[in-house]
């Protein structure tokens, strides 16, 4: 005789809340170049919880050791209250392996899944739909079994919104009995509008009544991911999955930003719901996502993009000169955006740089602080006035810092009107002094040669430059220079080569340039060193998640 599965403790989203939970560092570090190494993502994973998301989606540990090494450091690593999810396929070895990653949480959340759709089920899975119902009845079975009761088991049914109505209902009722505490409800693909979306979410939110959670993962395909997951919150939804700047797969996920403003900010659609999420750290967040893949945010990206509190127009200026309630439903300090400057100087205090970046988002002490002190002062040396724009970059510059195996000792650069550069570079390889002198079209072209040329006899490859970015950080003539670049090894070659970015910041533009093209450089001799899969998430080939 079978013994009986442990009944759920929930319920576990409090009268009155929607949860929030946070897939960033997992669907959104599918979308293609994202890819951050275990470091960066425990990085992101801070700056969540002072965002105080309820879950955080740290990754799917089946998929490498790096995703399991990454998850494991974030699962031990969060308390306050947040939860720490791991993803895992109904497949046996993956829900073992999310257990391993997340049992050291302080809330440990595992995310099981299988396909549903008749598509998927036949092209992808190749398995019948009785086969699909007892994979998922096993698998949350086994992982209330093994987390026990205080545990959250979430099932998603991949696909769901094009899953035949009544298998939907079946699998999400088995679940249930088998020990799920929430079941999500996967737009994998993009395809519902708000009107059939909230009526599905209504169907199963009768159906499962108090037993579960119902929980909504809209993706953006038809650019409805943010007014789909609205509609189901209106139909009953207490769980949404959604993303910082909206990262993730293909058009991407429902934006974490959009979802929780529209929710404060329209309170009578929403009555007694509210989230306890820090708005005030959204615009941290959501630099410091852009900063690590490489995303930039577009200007007119709601709540967080550089035009979201902007006005040109002369009657729109006129009315927010009177009144900002004219034009704007929020005020830029409730995200974060800070309407004061700090002038900082060879004279400036810790004190006074501390509560500034404080207000800008970033709650630094300690030797973090100290290491911003320096090179604020610094950069008041090379310029004349240190903006928010400039802290922003600085802060964020020491979060994609790696391990330098590869260390920069100097370099010199001559060029001339109408002709080629050349560049000279020494470097210290694991140890190992290497120098190289090389031409080139431009400056930087120059370095990165020689940079080639130090690099090859002794690693066996030199990096590729697949896409190279500047842009100014602040305004004016004495502005740093803000460079991103990616990189793969030449000895990498095909859709699954590992391409790393790399940032450099300086008011030296080829300073800028050469730093960041060094930290690509470790990034991928780290990789190289560890295993690819050990420093970084490796690419998912031909996987689709919910």
């Amino acid at each position: 005789m079978t013994a009986p599965v442990p009944r759920p403790a929930g319920p576990f989203v409090p009268a009155g809340s929607v949860r929030i939970f946070d897939t960033t560092l997992r669907d959104g570090e599918q979308a293609p170049g994202a890819g951050l190494t275990a470091a960066e993502k425990l990085d992101v994973a801070r700056q969540l919880a002072r965002l105080k998301v309820d879950v955080i989606e740290a990754g799917f540990p089946a998929a490498s050791p790096g995703d399991f090494e990454a998850v494991r450091r974030i699962a031990q690593e969060t308390r306050g209250g947040i939860a720490v999810a791991a993803l895992a396929r109904c497949k046996d070895g993956d829900p073992q392996r999310a257990i391993e990653a997340i049992k050291a949480a302080e809330r440990p959340h595992l995310h099981v899944f299988i396909a549903t759709s008749d598509i998927h089920l036949k092209h992808k899975l190749r398995i019948d739909r009785e086969t699909a119902l007892a994979e998922a009845v096993r698998w949350v079975r086994f992982g209330r079994e093994q987390l026990g009761r205080d545990a959250e088991i979430e099932f998603s049914a991949e696909d769901a919104s094009r899953t035949d109505l009544g298998f939907l209902m079946q699998i999400y009722e088995a679940v249930v009995e088998a020990g799920a505490s929430t079941v999500n409800i996967p737009d994998t693909v993009g395809y519902a509008i708000p009107s059939e979306f909230g009526a599905l979410v209504r169907g199963v939110v009768d159906l499962v009544g108090d037993a579960a959670t119902v929980s909504v993962h809209c993706h953006n395909d038809l650019g409805l991911a943010t007014a789909n997951t609205l509609a189901a919150v209106q139909a009953g939804a207490r769980q949404v999955e959604v993303t910082i700047n909206g990262l993730g797969e293909r058009a991407g996920n429902a934006s974490l930003e959009e979802v929780v403003m529209a929710l404060r900010t329209r309170p009578t659609q929403f009555p007694d719901l509210a989230s306890g999420i820090v708005t005030e750290q959204l615009t941290a967040a959501s630099r410091l996502v852009s900063y690590l893949t490489g995303f930039a945010i577009q200007p007119n990206k709601a709540i967080v993009g550089g035009n979201a509190f902007a006005h040109e127009s002369g009657i729109h200026q006129d009315g927010v000169i009177k009144n900002p309630l004219t034009y704007e439903i929020m005020t830029p300090q409730s995200v974060g955006l800070s309407g004061s400057q700090l002038t900082i100087g060879k004279l400036s205090g810790r004190r006074g740089l501390q509560g500034k970046l404080k207000e800008l988002g970033y709650d630094l002490e300690g030797d973090a602080l100290d290491e911003i002190y320096r090179q604020a002062v610094a950069l008041a040396d090379a310029k004349k006035e240190v903006t928010d724009a400039d802290l922003h970059a600085l802060v964020e510059q020491r979060s994609s810092e790696v391990p330098a195996s590869v260390a920069l000792v100097g370099w010199s650069v001559t060029s001339s009107y109408g002709g080629n550069a050349t560049g000279s570079i020494s470097l210290t390889v694991g140890g190992e002094d290497r120098s190289a002198e090389a031409t080139g079209n431009g400056p930087v072209n120059a370095l990165f040669v020689a940079v080639d040329d130090a690099l090859q006899p002794v690693l066996g490859w030199h990096p590729i430059l697949t896409e190279y970015e500047i842009k100014a950080v602040s305004a004016g003539e004495d502005a740093q220079g803000q460079v991103l670049v990616r990189c793969r090894r030449s000895s990498d070659e095909g859709p699954g080569a590992l391409v790393v970015t790399g940032h450099g910041l300086s008011t030296n533009i080829i300073e800028a340039s050469l730093e960041a093209y060094l930290v690509a450089v470790n990034k991928l001799h780290g990789a190289e060193i560890n295993g690819v899969s050990v420093a970084f998430v490796s690419p998912r080939q031909g996987e689709t998640l919910p």
